[in-house]
Order: C-alpha cells, then sequence, then structure tokens
C-alpha cells in the first residue's frame, strides 16, 4: 500500500485540526450572538441602577448585580490568602511523601466535584451548623471553599515555573528561606497566582448551585445591609425569572444573560491582561 506524502499528511492533519477548532468555535459564536441580539435592547441605564418592579417583570437588575460584586469579593477575601498560603507550603516546605501525594491528590479531586455538592456542604455548615443563615457570609464561604482547589492549583504551577536557581542565590546569601520565598519567587509567580484567582473568581460569579442553598433571594428588591443579610444574584436571579416567572419578556432574560456573561468575560479579559503585562517583564 503506497503511504501518503510528508506534505500530503501534513496538509490533511492542518485541514482537521482547523475543522476541529470551527466545530467548537461556531456553537461558542452562536450563542454569543444569541444572547447580543435578543438582550441588547434590554440593555439602557435604568436596567442596570434600578431596583426591580412588579415581580421582576420591569425595572432593573441592580440588586442582583451588587449583590454579585458582594460575593466575588468575600470569595476573593476567603480564597486568595488560603489558596495562596496552602501552595506556598506544599512546594516550598512540604517533603515529599505519602501526606503530600494524598493532599495533591484531593485538591485535584476537589476541583471536579459538582457545585451543587459545595452547595449543600455550605448549606449543612455555614447555615445550619454555624448558625450564619441564608447569608452573604454563608455564600461567600462556601464559594470561597470552591474555589480553593483552583487557587491552590495555579498558585502551586506558577511557584513550580520559577527556576531554581533563584532559590539557590537568595539562599547563599545568606536569606532565609520566608525571604526566599518572598522576595526571589512570589513575585515572579505573581502573574499565575492572579490569573488563576481571577478565572476561579469567573467560576464563581456565574454560579448557581452553591449560591442557591445559601445566600440568594428569590426577590429582594434592596440592597444589603450586612455580611448577615440575602442578597439577589445574577446567576440565580436569571434562573428565577426564565423559569419562575410567568409571562416574563423574554428580552429581560437575554438581558440578565448578556450582564452576567459581560461580567465574566471581563474577568477573563482582565486576566489575560494581567498575564500578559507581567510575562512581558520576566528575564527568563
Amino acid at each position: 500500500m503506497k503511504r501518503l506524502s510528508p506534505k500530503l499528511t501534513q496538509t490533511l492533519a492542518y485541514i482537521f485540526i482547523i475543522t476541529s477548532t470551527l466545530i467548537v468555535i461556531l456553537p461558542i459564536l452562536g450563542v454569543l450572538f444569541l444572547i447580543i441580539k435578543r438582550g441588547l435592547p434590554a440593555i439602557n441605564w435604568e436596567f442596570l441602577t434600578q431596583m426591580p418592579k412588579m415581580g421582576m417583570k420591569a425595572g432593573g437588575i441592580f440588586p442582583a448585580i451588587v449583590g454579585t460584586f458582594y460575593l466575588i469579593i468575600g470569595t476573593l477575601i476567603f480564597s486568595l490568602p488560603l489558596g495562596v498560603l496552602a501552595a506556598i507550603y506544599l512546594v516550598e516546605y512540604a517533603r515529599e511523601n505519602i501526606f503530600t501525594r494524598i493532599i495533591k491528590l484531593s485538591i485535584v479531586n476537589l476541583a471536579g466535584i459538582p457545585s451543587i455538592v459545595y452547595g449543600l456542604f455550605g448549606l449543612g455548615l455555614f447555615v445550619i451548623f454555624l448558625h450564619f443563615g441564608t447569608s452573604i457570609l454563608a455564600g461567600s464561604l462556601t464559594l470561597a471553599i470552591m474555589s480553593i482547589p483552583v487557587v491552590v492549583t495555579a498558585t502551586k504551577e506558577a511557584l513550580e515555573s520559577v527556576p531554581n536557581s533563584f532559590r539557590e542565590v537568595s539562599l547563599s546569601l545568606g536569606a532565609t528561606k520566608w525571604q526566599t520565598i518572598r522576595h526571589a519567587v512570589l513575585p515572579y509567580a505573581l502573574p499565575g497566582i492572579i490569573t488563576g484567582t481571577i478565572l476561579s473568581l469567573s467560576r464563581a460569579a456565574g454560579e448557581t448551585a452553591p449560591i442557591l442553598f445559601t445566600v440568594a433571594a428569590f426577590y429582594l428588591p434592596r440592597l444589603p445591609r450586612s455580611i448577615f443579610d440575602q442578597v439577589m444574584a445574577l446567576p440565580y436571579h436569571l434562573y428565577v425569572i426564565s423559569t419562575q416567572v410567568p409571562n416574563m419578556p423574554l428580552k429581560l432574560s437575554y438581558g440578565t444573560a448578556l450582564v452576567l456573561l459581560g461580567l465574566v468575560l471581563f474577568l477573563n479579559l482582565w486576566a489575560v491582561i494581567i498575564r500578559t503585562h507581567f510575562r512581558k517583564k520576566k528575564k527568563w
């Protein structure tokens, strides 16, 4: 049997790769086009800045936008320090043994757990056992637990990407272990840490199941007054107006989806910009 020429093989492989890429990208572009086309007519100043009215069939989604930002900030406060410190311990201090291997395997498994499980865990621990109730605090802690595996993994990879020669030179000059980590490792791992954190926050911003049990309010046309208040949030609000409110104008559902999509895309774009900016400063 005659074998294909290398040039023809390369051409076929190129065609196959391009076709596979288009198969992945075209449905995504179709969804984006549909959401923008149907949601853009609903986007105006009133929609973005006013309270919902008439059972959410009129007015705006301002409480849901504010509630989502509160949850993102709360998730960042709880997940970033714990995730970064855990990664520093695993990479810089922990010895390679069965205990650390179990921890690393557990982190990988935790990243793949369905979000509904985190929601039930948050309900049992924060809402019921710790008596936080359905509140911003309970929702932020639940989302933080869900985000920590992603932060740990991203930070761990960022730390491991820093050349060991940086550590060796710092230690040879008399710096302590922590001084070496702080001044010779963390500054160069910062792009990866920030990128991983922002990506984990963008995932948390779009989650419905964890906040369904811990913080989200069905209809609450006011802003929260404390961390123990419920809030409306964009993912749950979108679910409610799409499935639970009869005769809801379709453009409001698509408008809410467009705002949520814009928020997630903004966070991802920010991560790309920060990563590109810091990569230009790398000297290796």
